[in-house]
């Protein structure tokens, strides 16, 4: 544990201990107010989130600072750094990203010294630094919120009387949001983000005072700021003009120049909205919200090499039958390969994550959707015999919280398509499970990929370039060609019999592959009917069930 003052003892200096505490508070603060805050979330988009980006946002900076004393006793300008660097990582969504840039502000002057101050400063340098970050700043949000808790403490002073003035001003503008903002004066609600940001603030408080903020209810327009909330209505409005906004969030980790970035952000900026690019040193967090996630993705490309790719299709939460503060009976959360087939499974009501070659989606990633499903009872598809231990632990955390989650081992996307399309939510939930279970258990699945390099196989020797056929997760065809190969392993699956083939294709697989294994199995197989899905950009070249 670390070390806090206690009641009536304040801090002179902000040292390595106290930031320690410091995290650890905000990470408890957001975890106690997390639905509260996901429950006033309208703003830019009413996906009903905010206060668990901040949450997830945060906990990646606890563990980098639980990590660096871990591996030695630190001092202040590591341990700021190390919380400003785990923010970056691990930042989620809109909220989050500004919240590590905020951070990130701050670590720099306060690895120039600790006492109150360079906490002015540090506020005042992370509120510019934030502001930079969006590429349209808008007022009645947290940068507004940010922007006055820096105000708050102009001119220094104790790093008590710092902290407090920084937070009571941060409450004042939270309480003046509605005002700012149409979208949050027609929903009734305070700015999520500036909410996040005041908790993170009274956590600072109660750090260097060992005195936690008084909690207030006064209120603007019936708002309470820190006591209950009210809950958004389902219908209220969703992105910030109240019209429909892009389909897609788009984030992920950019390894780039300064230059590059200068230009992606002029060319995220024309595809879409809510941009925020924050970062330095060759390192950048980018998220975006358009329609088109591939482009987004691509411009990324061009500037320097992004990775942690996360696209979140908007439909599934406004698809949501429920008001935002009521859980929905069930839900089903899928792990799945492609653009195309998150979109695909969002549609048909699941809550999707992503998963990329080489890089499967983390636990945490797995009980994050599974809270953004917002419902009491859960099934979880991993679609990957890999994922099965990490879909299991996430599985636990989930019912720690108190959330039914059954988890059917799923082995390849098309089991989980063959699950979802038997799902009926108004069944009973074991029943449910069993039929999915079932659908999913009666379909044989294949893969298509391209050999990397030369390996041995149990198929035998497969060199660099080569096509592999992977029948139930083991090689069973080489080939040289991607259609050919196709047709030995549709062929070898259909053997054993079948009533429907499902095909999964790829963006970068050739055009006419689809058609041509269509008219294969109607020609050979007349009983047996087919299904074609485009999985879109990051999935394999082709994936096959058989039911």
């Amino acid at each position: 544990m670390s070390r806090a003052p206690q009641p009536d003892q304040e801090l002179v200096e902000l040292d390595a201990e106290a930031v320690r505490s410091w995290c650890a508070r905000a990470l408890d603060a957001l975890g106690r107010e997390r639905e509260a805050i996901d429950a006033i979330n309208v703003y830019p988009v009413a996906d009903g989130d905010t206060g668990t980006n901040l949450y997830l946002t945060t906990e990646a900076a606890h563990q980098a600072v639980e990590a660096v004393f871990a591996a030695s006793v630190p001092d202040t300008t590591e341990t700021v750094r190390a919380m400003a660097h785990g923010a970056l990582l691990g930042a989620r969504g809109n909220s989050g990203t500004i919240l590590a840039q905020l951070l990130r502000g701050m670590a720099a002057v306060l690895s120039e010294g600790r006492d109150g101050d360079h906490l002015a400063r540090a506020l005042a340098e992370a509120a510019a630094a934030a502001r930079q970050a969006v590429a349209h700043p808008v007022e009645g949000t947290v940068l507004t919120v940010a922007s006055a808790a820096a105000e708050g403490c102009a001119g220094g002073g104790t790093l008590v009387e710092v902290a407090t003035r920084a937070h009571d001003g941060a409450r004042t503008a939270l309480e003046a949001t509605p005002g700012l903002l149409d979208v949050l004066g027609r929903a009734g609600v305070v700015d999520a983000g500036g909410r996040g940001l005041l908790a993170v603030l009274g956590a600072l408080v109660e750090t260097v005072s060992g005195r936690a903020p008084e909690p207030t209810e006064t209120a603007t327009g019936g708002v309470r700021v820190l006591g209950d909330v009210r809950t958004v209505p389902a219908a209220s409005d969703g992105p910030c003009d109240g019209e429909a906004g892009p389909a897609y969030e788009v984030i992920y980790l950019l390894e780039a120049e300064d230059a590059a970035v200068e230009l992606l952000r002029g060319r995220l900026d024309a595809l879409g909205d809510s941009l925020v690019v924050v970062g330095g040193d060759g390192l950048w967090n980018v998220h975006v919200h358009v329609d088109d996630a591939g482009a987004a993705v691509e411009a990324g490309v061009e500037a320097g090499r992004p990775h942690r790719i996360r696209i979140t299709h908007f439909a599934a939460d406004a698809a949501a039958p429920t008001g935002r503060g009521e859980r929905a009976q069930r839900a089903v959360v899928a792990v799945v390969p492609g653009e195309g087939l998150a979109g695909l499974c969002a549609e048909a009501g699941a809550t999707t994550v992503r998963s990329r070659p080489g890089e499967p989606p983390a636990g945490e990633e797995l009980v994050e959707a599974i809270r953004r499903a917002h419902a009491r009872e859960v099934v979880l598809l991993p679609n990957d015999s890999d994922l099965r231990q990490t879909a299991a632990a996430a599985a636990e955390r989930a019912r720690a919280e108190g959330i039914r989650v059954a988890l059917i081992p799923t082995r390849a996307a098309v089991q989980g398509i063959a699950a979802l399309a038997v799902h009926e939510p108004d069944r009973r939930f074991d029943e449910d499970v069993v039929a999915m279970t079932a659908a999913a258990g009666a379909t044989r699945y294949a893969e298509l990929a391209v050999a990397e390099r030369q390996s041995f196989t149990s198929a035998g020797v497969c060199q660099a370039g080569d096509v592999l056929g992977l029948i139930e997760g083991d090689v069973a065809v080489i080939g040289k060609d991607l259609t050919e190969t196709a047709r030995t392993v549709l062929d070898r699956m259909l053997s054993a019999g079948g009533e429907l083939v499902t095909l999964v294709i790829a963006d970068d697989t050739p055009p006419g592959l689809a058609p041509d294994l269509e008219r294969h199995v109607r020609r050979g197989y007349l009983a047996v009917d087919t299904t074609t899905y485009h999985a879109g950009a990051g999935a394999p070249p082709l994936l096959i069930g058989v039911e």
